[in-house]
């Protein structure tokens, strides 16, 4: 398979989930074996798609070179990992890249109708000899990659929710991921929100780009406080266990948007995959710490 760029440049814009700072982002064509770059055009900095560039894991993944860096990047990397594109230059004036709607739908929207341009260099497969396996103990995650002829994910979310449930989703080559991966939103539960913004997240969330998902009786006291908060006339309480008049995209949504991430996350062991891979209550740090695995075995 030959190496695949875009055929023309794509420009997103908005605030970011967790800075709630306002950035512009373009999305342009690349030449061969450049892979993914991001550019912090403000600073004149490069910053490679890399596990080894990750620097934190704070409910997104950065990336950082030096002091400058690039939050939030696992939806677009997602996004280029599912349409196929080997390379891709994304220029962006801030450090977070934006939220949009919370998944990676706003991408494939503008994108996965145009063609892509075939490069003259066969696909830098990332290849494994052996398997990978990243576990968390103090949670219960691990990520588990095991030697394959091509990429497949399986991801199983369980965050003892009476809401959500376990929820089991599949990827791979040959899924449709415009239709069954893209549209699916990020999510948090509401007990969450008060705990985030004290950490300094969140600061761009608001109804609009995230799934809340309600686990306990919310008064209709804390119901307003959190409308003002999202600067919304009002908000409710859906039968489902959701906050807001929210209809889900799918109904594993969370789960979908979970293989979301992983797909973006695993694009930082440096290319596409061979491998099967397999996920259990994943995370960021979970994701990108068996990327860096993989990053150590095959540089």
């Amino acid at each position: 398979m030959k190496q695949r760029t875009l055929s023309k440049s794509y420009l997103f814009w908005g605030k970011g989930l967790h800075t709630g700072c306002y950035s512009h982002m373009r999305i342009k064509p690349a030449s061969v074996d450049t892979g993914i770059v991001f550019v912090r055009s403000d600073k004149h900095v490069v910053i490679p798609a890399l596990a080894e560039n990750v620097s934190s894991t704070a409910r997104s993944t950065t990336l950082s070179v030096g002091r400058v860096s690039v939050g939030t990047v696992e939806h677009v990397l997602s996004a280029l990992t599912g349409l196929g594109i080997d390379n891709a230059i994304i220029d962006i004036d801030n450090k977070e890249v934006p939220i949009l709607d919370g998944s990676a739908r706003f991408y494939t929207d503008k994108m996965a109708d145009d063609p892509l341009v075939e490069q003259d260099a066969e696909r830098k497969w990332v290849e494994l000899d052996q398997e990978v396996c990243f576990e968390n103990p103090r949670t219960g995650s691990y990520i588990k990659l095991v030697p394959a002829d091509e990429l497949s994910i399986d991801v199983t979310i369980d965050f003892d929710s009476r809401v959500l449930g376990v929820q089991k989703t599949h990827w791979d080559m040959g899924c449709d991921y415009v239709k069954e991966v893209a549209p699916c939103r990020t999510f948090c539960f509401l007990h969450e929100i008060q705990h985030l913004a004290a950490l300094g997240l969140v600061k761009g969330g608001d109804v609009e780009n995230a799934i809340v998902v309600v686990e306990k009786p919310v008064s209709d006291k804390k119901l307003s406080r959190l409308a003002r908060a999202f600067n919304q006339p009002e908000l409710s309480v859906t039968r489902a266990g959701y906050l807001s008049n929210l209809e889900l995209r799918f109904p594993d949504e969370c789960g979908r948007h979970k293989l979301l991430d992983v797909i973006g996350d695993m694009r930082l062991c440096g290319g596409f995959l061979k491998a099967r891979v397999e996920a259990y209550k994943p995370g960021h740090a979970t994701n990108t710490s068996a990327a860096k695995l993989v990053r150590n075995l095959i540089r």
